[in-house]
C-alpha cells in the first residue's frame, strides 16, 4: 500500500529519521542533534533514541527509497529477520520441525502485529531479531570455544543494544539464566565464562557511543521528571491477557493478549513437567518461570516491586514485557515440539501453522494510511518526537510555534547574514553597529558552543525572556560567528571505547586467521 501506515509513532519516527539521514549527510557518523525538530529549535532526541533502526533505513534511503519507504523496508525486513533468527537458534537446540514452531510464534503472536501496525514501534520491533541470536552464540561457545562465536556474540548483544536499549536491559536477566544453564553441566567451566564475559564486555564495549552518553547525559533532560509514576495507570488486567479485542488505540485499548496458541502451550509446558521424559525439562520448567513473572510485573500486584526497583520505572509501561512473554512462549513452543514423537509432530505442526495463520489474519493490515509528501519530514516538524523526556531540563518541554526567523536581535542593532548552515554547525556574518545581544533560535544542549572571529565566547541559555534557548553578545563591529555543536567528554570518551572494541575483535581476528592458516600448512 503506498503512504505511511497511521500508527501511534510512525510518523515521528519518518520525521527522525530524515533528521538523522540529514546529520550523515553532513559528515556525522553518530547523529546526536535533530535541527528540524522541536518547530526548528532543535532537539538532542538522537542522542538517546536508539540508532540502528535509523541506520537501516537511512541505508534504504541512500539507495534511493523515500523516508516512508525506507521505514516501511526496515519494518518488513526485520519482521522476516526475527523468524530467521529465531529458526537458526532452535534448530541448533532442537530440530527443524521445532525451530519452524518457535519462529512460526515469535513472528505471528499479537504483540508482533500491535508493534507493527498500532505503535509502529521500529526500535522494539527490529530488536526482535537478536535475543534468539544471542543465545545462539551462547550455545555454540558452551560447545566449542570459538572466536568467531565471540565475535558474532558481541555484535548481536550489540545490535540489540542500539535497536532498542530499555528492551535489551529487559532481556539481560533471560540471557544470565540460560549463561548459568548451560554452564551448569560443562566441564571447562573457566574457559566458557571467559568467552561469555568476552561477549558482553564487546558487546557493551562496542556500542558505548550510543549508552554512555544516554546514560551520563541523561540527567540534562527532563526524562525522570517526565517518566516518574508514568507507569501507574497502565499496568495490565490478568484477563487481558487471556484475550483482548483488536483495537488501534492507545494504552488500555490495543490488545495485550498473549495468543491462543501461545496459551495452548504454557498449558502443554505444566503437563510436561508430570511426564517421566526429562527432555529439556528443566529449560522449559526455568522459561515457565519468566514467563510467570513476566506477566506478574505487568499486573498492579507488581506496584511494590515497581517503586523499590527504579529501573524498572524507565520503561515506563509495564505491558512491554509481552517481549519477553513472546519470546519465552515461542521457545517452550518449539522445545515442547522437540519432545513429541516423530510420528505427531508432522499433523501437529500442520495444525499450528493454520491455527497461527487463521488466528491472528485480521491483524496483519493498518488502521489506514497517510500520505504526506516528503517535504515535510525534511524540513521543520512541529514537534519533537516524544514525550517531552529528552527536553533540556532548562528549557520549555515543547515549543509552541516556528521561531520568526534563525536569529533574532534582542538588544542593540545589528545586520545578521547566513552564511552557512548545516545539522550541527551555524556560521553568520553579523555586523553590530552597537553592542548588541543575539538569540540563535536553537535550544541550549551540552557541546553547543559560539566563536567569534575565531575566539570561543559565553553563551546563554537560562535568560528567564529566552528560556532555553542560546543568546550571546557581540561588541560593536563585523564578526563572523560560528555556532557548532561538537562531543563532549563523555561523548568522545565512549567514542573511543567503541572504536577500541571494533579494533580490537579486527586485530584478533586478523592475527587467529594466520595462525590458523599456518597450522593448517603443518
Amino acid at each position: 500500500m503506498p503512504g505511511l501506515p497511521i500508527t501511534h509513532d510512525g510518523q515521528d519516527h519518518v520525521a527522525r529519521i530524515a533528521n538523522f539521514y540529514q546529520n550523515l549527510q553532513d559528515g556525522n557518523l553518530i547523529p546526536r542533534w535533530a535541527p528540524n525538530l522541536n518547530w526548528g529549535y532543535g532537539h538532542p532526541v538522537l542522542m538517546f533514541l536508539y540508532p540502528l533502526p535509523s541506520y537501516m533505513a537511512s541505508f534504504f534511503h541512500f539507495l534511493g527509497a523515500s523516508f516512508v519507504d525506507s521505514i516501511k523496508l526496515v519494518f518488513g525486513i526485520t519482521f522476516i529477520l526475527s523468524g530467521v533468527s529465531m529458526y537458526i537458534f532452535m534448530k541448533s537446540i532442537a530440530d527443524d520441525r521445532s525451530a519452524f514452531i518457535a519462529s512460526l510464534l515469535y513472528m505471528y503472536a499479537p504483540y508482533r502485529f500491535v508493534d507493527l501496525y498500532v505503535r509502529g514501534a521500529i526500535g522494539e520491533h527490529v530488536s526482535f531479531i537478536f535475543p534468539p541470536l544471542v543465545l545462539f552464540f551462547l550455545y555454540k561457545l558452551s560447545r566449542e570455544i570459538n572466536w568467531y562465536y565471540i565475535i558474532g556474540g558481541a555484535f548481536s548483544l550489540g545490535g540489540f543494544i542500539i535497536a532498542h536499549n530499555a528492551i535489551s536491559i529487559m532481556f539481560l536477566p533471560i540471557e544470565f539464566i540460560y549463561f548459568i544453564y548451560l554452564l551448569w553441566n560443562l566441564k571447562n567451566k573457566r574457559a566458557f565464562i571467559i568467552s561469555a564475559s568476552l561477549i558482553f564486555i564487546l558487546g557493551f564495549g562496542l556500542t558505548s557511543f550510543f549508552w554512555i552518553p544516554a546514560f551520563f547525559e541523561g540527567k540534562y533532560t527532563l526524562r525522570d521528571i517526565v517518566t516518574i509514576d508514568g507507569y501507574l495507570d497502565r499496568f495490565v488486567n490478568p484477563k487481558d491477557f487471556i484475550y483482548g479485542k483488536w483495537d488501534y488505540g492507545g494504552t488500555g485499548l490495543f490488545t495485550v493478549q498473549v495468543g491462543i496458541i501461545q496459551w495452548f502451550f504454557i498449558l502443554s509446558a505444566i503437563i510436561t513437567f508430570f511426564l517421566k521424559n526429562k527432555k529439556n525439562k528443566i529449560l522449559i520448567l526455568g522459561l515457565f518461570i519468566i514467563f510467570i513473572l513476566s506477566l506478574f510485573i505487568q499486573t498492579s500486584y507488581s506496584l511494590t516491586v515497581w517503586k523499590l526497583v527504579t529501573t524498572l520505572q524507565k520503561f515506563q509501561f509495564p505491558w512491554r514485557f509481552l517481549s519477553i512473554n513472546l519470546f519465552t512462549t515461542s521457545m517452550i513452543a518449539g522445545l515442547i515440539m522437540y519432545a513429541i514423537p516423530k510420528k505427531y509432530s508432522l499433523n501437529i505442526c500442520i495444525i499450528i501453522i493454520i491455527l497461527s495463520l487463521f488466528l491472528t489474519k485480521d491483524y496483519w493490515h493498518a488502521k489506514a494510511y497517510s500520505q504526506k509528501p516528503e517535504l515535510f519530514y525534511t524540513s521543520i516538524y512541529n514537534g519533537t518526537t516524544d514525550t517531552g523526556e529528552s527536553a533540556p531540563i532548562w528549557s520549555i518541554r515543547f515549543m509552541e510555534k516556528r521561531p520568526k526567523s534563525k536569529t533574532e536581535v534582542i538588544s542593540g542593532v545589528a545586520n545578521v547574514q547566513e552564511l552557512y548552515r548545516t545539522s550541527t554547525e551555524h556560521r553568520y556574518l553579523i555586523e553590530s553597529k552597537i553592542d548588541s545581544q543575539i538569540r540563535e533560535n536553537t535550544i541550549y544542549f551540552p557541546g553547543w558552543h559560539i566563536f567569534v572571529d575565531g575566539h570561543e565566547v559565553s553563551l546563554e541559555f537560562q535568560d528567564i525572556n529566552n528560556r532555553g534557548v542560546i543568546t550571546f553578545r557581540l561588541s560593536k563591529g563585523k564578526h563572523i560567528v560560528n555556532m557548532i555543536f561538537q562531543n563532549t567528554k563523555v561523548r568522545l570518551l565512549s567514542n573511543y571505547i567503541s572504536l577500541g572494541c571494533l579494533v580490537i575483535i579486527v586485530v584478533c581476528s586478523i592475527l587467529i586467521s594466520r595462525i590458523w592458516r599456518r597450522f593448517q600448512l603443518f
